[in-house]
């Protein structure tokens, strides 16, 4: 049941705030007024789109919020529509919610029953999925949409596959040519990059070599005296002015030290042996020019080029074992298709004695509300396949409102009034939750007279065991309301807002003369009270 409504900032809405109480809520007002609006607004707090124009003008959001009781259990609902962004927030008892939440829980709190809905009744599917809902044995109705679910997944299964077999089968040659170039140099992984280092620690320690070789050289020379001996022969000449002019002694220790210093390098200089000598390097200048050479052939780098090894294995090794996979999927499908027929074939007789008994109701209702009690509602099955080789029934309404007419599809004969009354015998029947709130939005369009008062009292009857809101224009259905909410637009100076406030008493007796055109109204009222 739908307690407490409240609306700001929606379109020419400031801030309305609606109680409703149980039985019957009935929103009347001059057409125009914005009533089908609060119906909207509902239909927004539980999923549906509003476009961000509706906000009102100078305001930052609009916000839709009510209070849900099932089950004794309260349930407050708040939506936001932001001015700016035109994104919604869904708030659920407080919590933010993402907009799936409301999904399972919308159909237990509003039916809402409209002129569209009268529309839908028009259409096969509609009307297929309407009698579906009546069947006896749905867990029947599920297992067959599991299975052909299933039939679905496997035969995408099977052309993906059929798709990939075609396709690698026509590039067979290809991969295998790709897999030879690649075997012949088999790389590995980081090869290149090894081979890259140890060449350039091997060009370092052969420039070192032979700068080694020229520093010795310099020192003891080759084919005429080094560094060494002519710091030898310094020294000794040194030496000997020295025993004459003692100011030379100072010189002749610097030599020496210095002669000492660099026979200590020379001796530093000695070749060493290294771990890269026996580093053959042709073969590594030839494995590198191989890697470069296959780079060159396939376009790729090493590590694609291995990607590539790895892909083209498994794209072989499928080739050669897949031819077992299509065999299997043929074998499943063909088990999956006659478990489905069985179902299809055990649906037939119970969908026709569902329909049938659900037909004989749907009459019943239609004469309550007014129809001859000669009306007749016939289910049509027609054929249709859902698999290849497997046909089910769709359940079609065909009626015959008065006698000796032909039964014919509601599209075909039924009039806008006779439509509001075949939905209203429908919902009449649903089996929802007793707590779900049922909106009729002027449910009763095209049909008046004694024809409107059965629609009433029908409706009246569905109120005993359900909320009910109804906006309406006929005053026949506004009396028998128990809560009665009327409409208004008001301008004040350059703002125009809609309101909505209860009325009771005199004025509800004023609003039912207006909606019969007179005075007449007050009698209405009256004689219902009576």
């Amino acid at each position: 049941m739908l307690e407490y409504l409240r609306i700001r900032n929606l379109a020419l809405i400031e801030d309305m705030s609606l109680e409703f109480s149980g039985g019957i809520n009935v929103l009347t007002g001059e057409t125009g007024v914005g009533k089908s609006f609060i119906v909207k607004s509902l239909g927004f707090l539980l999923g549906e789109k509003l476009q961000a124009n509706l906000v009102r003008k100078g305001a930052d959001h609009a916000q839709v919020e009510a209070l849900f009781i099932i089950n004794d259990k309260e349930i407050l609902i708040r939506r936001e529509l932001a001015a700016e962004s035109g994104r919604s927030r869904l708030y659920i008892n407080d919590v933010l919610k993402s907009q799936d939440s409301l999904k399972e829980l919308r159909h237990t709190l509003i039916s809402h029953t409209s002129q569209h809905a009268q529309q839908q009744l028009l259409h096969p599917a509609f009307q297929a999925k309407m009698m579906d809902n009546v069947f006896s044995q749905p867990g029947l109705l599920a297992k067959r949409d599991t299975l052909l679910e299933k039939l679905q997944t496997l035969a995408k299964e099977k052309k993906q596959l059929s798709e990939r077999v075609e396709k690698l089968a026509e590039r067979r040659d290809l991969l295998e040519m790709q897999s030879e170039e690649i075997a012949k140099v088999s790389p590995r992984e980081g090869e290149e990059e090894e081979l890259e280092i140890i060449r350039a620690k091997v060009r370092a320690e052969e420039a070192l070599q032979h700068n080694y070789s020229k520093a010795r050289s310099i020192l003891h020379g080759e084919n005429e005296p080094g560094l060494l001996d002519m710091l030898t022969d310094l020294e000794k000449l040194l030496f000997q002015m020295s025993k004459t002019d003692t100011s030379m002694q100072q010189d002749l220790d610097a030599v020496s030290a210095l002669r000492d210093q660099l026979s200590d390098l020379g001796m530093r200089m000695k070749h060493s042996s290294s771990e890269l000598e026996d580093i053959n390097m042709d073969k590594i200048e030839e494995r590198l020019f191989a890697l470069a050479q296959l780079k060159r052939k396939l376009k790729r780098s090493l590590p694609e080029i291995l990607a590539l090894q790895k892909e083209i294995e498994e794209n072989l090794s499928f080739l050669d074992a897949c031819s077992l996979d299509p065999a299997h999927l043929e074998k499943e499908i063909t088990a999956i298709e006659n478990e489905l027929r069985k179902i299809v074939e055990q649906i037939k007789p119970i969908r026709h004695e569902s329909a049938t008994l659900f037909a004989r109701k749907l009459e019943n209702q239609l004469q309550d509300l007014g129809f001859s009690e000669h009306v007749k509602v016939i289910p049509d099955f027609p054929e249709f396949e859902i698999w290849p080789g497997i046909v089910d029934e769709k359940t079609k309404i065909l009626w015959a409102p008065n006698p000796g007419q032909t039964p014919q599809a509601l599209d075909k004969i039924a009039s806008g009034g006779e439509l509001s009354r075949f939905l209203l015998a429908w919902i009449s029947l649903k089996s929802d939750s007793d707590d779900t709130t049922f909106i009729f939005d002027e449910v009763d369009a095209g049909i008046g007279g004694m024809t409107l008062n059965k629609v009433a009292e029908k409706i009246q009857s569905l109120s005993h065991k359900r909320q009910i809101i109804l906006i309406t224009h006929w005053p026949q259905l506004a009396a028998r309301a128990r809560k009665h909410f009327q409409i208004k637009k008001i301008i004040n100076g350059e703002n125009t807002f809609t309101i909505c406030e209860p009325i009771t008493g005199k004025n509800r007796q004023e609003e039912l003369a207006r909606m019969a055109g007179g005075i007449e109204g007050q009698a209405i009222f009256q004689g219902l009270q009576d």
